[in-house]
Formats: C-alpha cells, sequence, structure tokens
C-alpha cells in the first residue's frame, strides 16, 4: 500500500458554525454540535436558521480532537469548524477521522486550532496510481466491520456459556413446570404464610473470626466471607486452618448491615457475620436465593448500620414463603428461581442477537447503496 501526503485544504472546503450562543438557541429538530467530547459533539436539539448541511466533519476550535462525523444536517456553534468535500462518506470518515484527531494532538485551550492551522495539517491517506485510493478506505472500514460482528457474535456465545455455566443451567428455555409456577405466581394462586427465621433455619456462631488486618488476602485458598454488600461477600481467599471452616450450603449474614449471600462452599469469616442453616435437606443453591430475597425484604425496616442483629432477632423476624400444606414450598421456589434466572439469560442474549442484528443492517445498508 502506497500512501500520500494531502493538506487538509486541499482535501475539504471549510465553513465554521454561526452560533455564538449555541445554548440559548431555541430547541427544535436539528442537532446542535458544540465543543463536548460525547455524544458526537451534540449538546441540544434546536431550531435554527443557520442550518449546515450534513455529510461533514465537525472539529473544536478550543478541543481540537473532539473530532465527528455528522450524517445529518445540523446548527453549530461558532466555536465549531466544518470539513465537507464530495468525496466524502460515512466510512470514509471512519478512516479520516481518527488521523484528523492524531493530527490534532498538538493543540489545545491555551494554543487552539484556527482555519488557518487546520488548513495547513497535513494527513497521510492511502494512494493507487497517484490518486487517493477510496475504495481502499471503505473496504477497509468494511472489513473491520465484519470483524466486529465476527466478534459480537462470538462475545454472545462465550456470554450465554459464562451464564448458563454459572447456574447450572442447560439452556434458557423455560419447562412446562416453570411456566406454570410463572403463571401461578403472576395470577396469585400461591399460598402464602409467614415463618420465623429462627423456625426454619439454625443461626450459627463462625467458627473462628479472623481479622481482616492480619490475614493475607491472596487469588487461592478458601473463600473469606465479610460485610461487604459487594461480590458474593467474598473478600477473597485465604489459607488458614481448615477446621475453622464454616459449612458451605449455608447463607452468610453481616450482623451489622444485614447483608446476606448464599455459600456453596465451606468458608471462612471476619467479624460479626453468622451462619445461617437450613434445617431442611430440600435447601439447596436455587431456592436459597428465593429465601434472601424475603429475608432482604424483612430486614428493610431496620436502618443500615443502626443495629448489631443479635441471634434472638435474626431468629425472630418473620418471612413470608410459598406454602403446600401449610409448610415451606421448597420445590417452587426451587422452580420460581430456576425460571427467573433463565428469563434474565434470555434478556441479555437478546440484547446481543439485538446488537449483531443492528451492526449486520447498518453493514448491509453500505454494502447496497
Amino acid at each position: 500500500m502506497e500512501w500520500g501526503e494531502y493538506k487538509i485544504e486541499d482535501l475539504f472546503d471549510q465553513e465554521r458554525g454561526k452560533e455564538a450562543a449555541p445554548n440559548r438557541v431555541a430547541d427544535g429538530t436539528y442537532n446542535m454540535i458544540n465543543e463536548i467530547s460525547t455524544n458526537n459533539g451534540i449538546t441540544k436539539k434546536a431550531y435554527s436558521k443557520n442550518i449546515i448541511k450534513g455529510n461533514a466533519i465537525t472539529i473544536s476550535v478550543n478541543y481540537a480532537q473532539n473530532v465527528f462525523y455528522q450524517k445529518n444536517d445540523f446548527c453549530a456553534s461558532v466555536n465549531i469548524l466544518v470539513l465537507r468535500a464530495n468525496w466524502l462518506t460515512k466510512d470514509i470518515s471512519l478512516f479520516v477521522v481518527p488521523l484528523l484527531k492524531r493530527n490534532n494532538a498538538r493543540y489545545n485551550y491555551a494554543s487552539k486550532i484556527s482555519r488557518d492551522r487546520l488548513n495547513e495539517t497535513k494527513i497521510q491517506l492511502p494512494t493507487k496510481d497517484g490518486e487517493i485510493d477510496f475504495q481502499f478506505m471503505e473496504n477497509f472500514i468494511a472489513e473491520l466491520e465484519a470483524e466486529r460482528i465476527a466478534e459480537l457474535e462470538a462475545e454472545r456465545i462465550a456470554e450465554l456459556e459464562a451464564y448458563l455455566l454459572a447456574t447450572g443451567l442447560k439452556d434458557y428455555n423455560l419447562t412446562a413446570e416453570e411456566k406454570k409456577v410463572l403463571a401461578d405466581f403472576e395470577k396469585g394462586k400461591f399460598e402464602w404464610n409467614e415463618f420465623e427465621i429462627g423456625e426454619l433455619f439454625e443461626i450459627n456462631t463462625y467458627k473462628k473470626r479472623f481479622d481482616a488486618n492480619k490475614v493475607f488476602i491472596s487469588e487461592t485458598g478458601k473463600p473469606y466471607i465479610v460485610r461487604t454488600a459487594l461480590n458474593n461477600g467474598v473478600r477473597g481467599y485465604i489459607k488458614e486452618d481448615e477446621k475453622f471452616l464454616n459449612e458451605g450450603n449455608t447463607i452468610s449474614f453481616g450482623q451489622d448491615t444485614a447483608t446476606m449471600f448464599y455459600q456453596e462452599k465451606p468458608y471462612f469469616t471476619g467479624d460479626k457475620i453468622k451462619i445461617i442453616k437450613s434445617k431442611s435437606n430440600k435447601f439447596n443453591k436455587l431456592n436459597a436465593q428465593f429465601f434472601i430475597s424475603t429475608m432482604t425484604k424483612s430486614f428493610r425496616s431496620f436502618t443500615w448500620g443502626s443495629s448489631s442483629f443479635s441471634v434472638k432477632i435474626i431468629g425472630s423476624q418473620n418471612i413470608s414463603l410459598p406454602t403446600q400444606a401449610h409448610q415451606p414450598d421448597y420445590s417452587a421456589m426451587e422452580t420460581f428461581i430456576s425460571a427467573i434466572q433463565k428469563l434474565v439469560i434470555k434478556d441479555v442474549v437478546l440484547y446481543a442477537d439485538k446488537k449483531i442484528k443492528a451492526t449486520k443492517t447498518a453493514v448491509n445498508k453500505k454494502a447496497s447503496a
């Protein structure tokens, strides 16, 4: 590939925005381009008599690296320089804009770019037989778009696999049983009863408190659970005497934060953590999420950090649960949570599919234009 160096004044016609007070212009339907670095330079929708034709590149005078392609007609601040050329397209602009940004890096608020300085700026463009190779630029961007589609599709598959692996699900299609449970829930067909937490769970104290300032946090070892509301309560991993591990398949409860998480595997704890262990062998990873949800709701009446919840307070707190024959319906809770997880995963997959479809549509429109 051969490259040639070209002055901006030899490539583009240049004009300047005409709005001296862009923020005071009346609301309307045209994009108002100002000197911001986000949202393609658009600050509002405005009405103006000073409309500039689209298919142009805008550059901020004071912040010269704020360079954007404007597809539609627009109005602009007096601090915006506008470049246009009959060969310019959206795809070619995607090639040219980064070159302009790189060359404009020498300018800043103290050393502003100007019409003359911009005209003298030189950029390198691909050439063929001594002429600018516009087709190469179009093809280059098309290849990047195709690669992006492939990346999005690969990300979609990877995300789906990761979600399914994390939840232990095979797919995100609802079973007949899951559909029925969701329908029953929405139609108010669940039978509900209240239970004290202490009726259903043992509330135990950790086997040993490990001081956060004295343990060595690493990426290996056993989970170290503290009162954080993040990362399932896991601050990191530590290697300590395993006789002090607390049982897995339990809920860790922060005594002064009421933060609680299901802990599938044995774990060590920091200060003020209670171990909530189910009295039922039907308790598992899925229905635990239902219990945590209703427990969290029950403790919302307390001000965060105002109490250090004792065993008595925790045990006497009421929670509302779906029941069968007046006993907690562990199976219904499990099925309900499984269905919710699948619906969430499905939403993520559909969102990813929409992104891929939108990208493909844009690329196909360009190809057929």
